[in-house]
């Protein structure tokens, strides 16, 4: 069900629901106030290898290379797990697209506010929207995007109210971001009923997009989101490899490049740990991008989902991946070219782990972590792993996706 509202003045604001006053719940009890934001086109460049969304010429060469958008299913599904408090929940939320339809679909009162342009949204819709839900005081503010939606979201909005991102980027290096769609919902429903009580500042950190489509990684601190905060539900910003590194990504490489069978493709995810591998076997590997190694050769650099199922229905293939340090993601994060039906078609048994002892290390206990989402891959996923750490050094250790609290 949908109410729109027409906003003269904030003390005149006014709307009926199946003669309920606004604000007002079945048992007369004041309602929640939940803002939500949904980016249509964010992570629409992740499946085809674009490294990114940003931007109407890199959204437009998505489209045409067939990218679909992730952002309004990653968002139903943080809304699904806030079905227990429909009775006392009302969203508000923008037209169409941005957040009426996934509203809609999981059966919430959504009261509609502003208008857009369907097809055709920016940022400063994003700036608008978030602007107006706090002045309608909404008590959490979720928004579906990446780091470029983070970055919007806080230039409307700072510090003044909570929010939440639910990740459907391509690069997510804040960590104002739950580490899973269902692990926002949850902890936005959570919060909303007073189970969370501590708020956290969390950095908002993005990158120069065309740089990293060079290869060059340049990223920014940009300010601070206040964030509902738990643990387990939350995940941290990306944190460089350290500069002491290198000696052991060199033993990784080493002992990968050992193993490596004939006649067997090697996809290698992006990152320092990977690229090693390539340099050990004189091959020169983009540091950002997907990379495909057969018969110690370069056979494909920086391809898409496409590119990756036509080879792998053509050879064996196994899957090297190596996690995002501080948080801890190896697949579903910057890598979402190895996609669910890839994995699929290689295997889950297939796929490779590398990491220094550092990089485990940084994670403080907490598990590595899979966002593919495909629900039942991730599931699939949960368990441990051995996890290539050096040359003869194995680290068995556990790989989790949300599975709730």
């Amino acid at each position: 069900m949908t109410v729109s509202i027409a906003r003269t003045s904030q003390a005149g604001l006014v709307a009926v629901q199946d003669g309920l006053a606004y604000g007002e719940s079945k048992n007369g009890m004041e309602k929640k106030r939940l803002g939500l934001i949904v980016n249509p086109v964010a992570g629409l460049g992740g499946r085809v290898g674009l490294k990114g969304s940003d931007g109407a010429d890199i959204q437009r060469r998505a489209l045409e290379l067939g990218a679909v958008a992730e952002s309004p299913r990653r968002a139903q599904l943080a809304l699904e797990m806030l079905s227990p408090l429909k009775d006392q929940l009302e969203v508000f939320t923008y037209p169409g697209e941005m957040g009426e339809d996934v509203v809609s679909r999981c059966g919430l009162m959504a009261t509609v506010v502003g208008t857009i342009t369907p097809g055709k949204t920016t940022g400063e819709d994003t700036i608008r929207a978030a602007g107006e839900m706090r002045g309608l005081g909404v008590e959490l503010l979720l928004f579906a995007g990446g780091d470029g939606t983070a970055r919007d979201v806080y230039e409307a909005v700072g510090l003044t109210l909570p929010v939440l991102g639910i990740p459907a980027g391509v690069k997510i290096h804040s960590a104002a971001f739950a580490s899973s769609p269902m692990a926002a919902g949850e902890l936005a429903a959570s919060y909303l009923r007073g189970g969370v009580p501590s708020l956290r500042e969390a950095e908002i950190m993005d990158i120069d997009e065309d740089a990293f489509r060079r290869d060059v990684l340049s990223a920014r601190l940009y300010g601070y989101l206040k964030i509902p905060f738990r643990r387990a539900l939350v995940q941290g910003a990306k944190s460089a490899s350290g500069p002491g590194e290198e000696a052991a990504q060199r033993a990784i490489a080493m002992a990968i490049v050992e193993l490596m069978e004939d006649d067997c493709a090697y996809i290698l995810g992006p990152g320092s740990t990977t690229r090693a591998i390539a340099r050990q076997l004189g091959l020169e590997k983009t540091l950002l991008g997907v990379d495909v190694v057969k018969n110690r050769e370069m056979v494909a650099r920086d391809v898409g989902e496409s590119e990756l199922l036509q080879l792998v229905r053509r050879a064996r293939a196994k899957i090297i991946v190596t996690p995002i340090g501080g948080q801890g993601y190896i697949l579903g994060r910057g890598n979402q070219q190895i996609s669910p039906r890839v994995i699929r078609k290689v295997g889950t048994d297939r796929i490779i782990v590398v990491s220094t002892q550092e990089k485990i290390d940084s994670l403080a206990g907490q598990p590595l972590r899979v966002d593919t989402g495909d629900g039942e891959l991730d599931r699939a996923l949960n368990g441990y792993i051995r996890v290539v750490a050096g040359h003869g050094e194995q680290i068995v250790y556990r790989v989790s996706c949300f599975a709730g609290t």
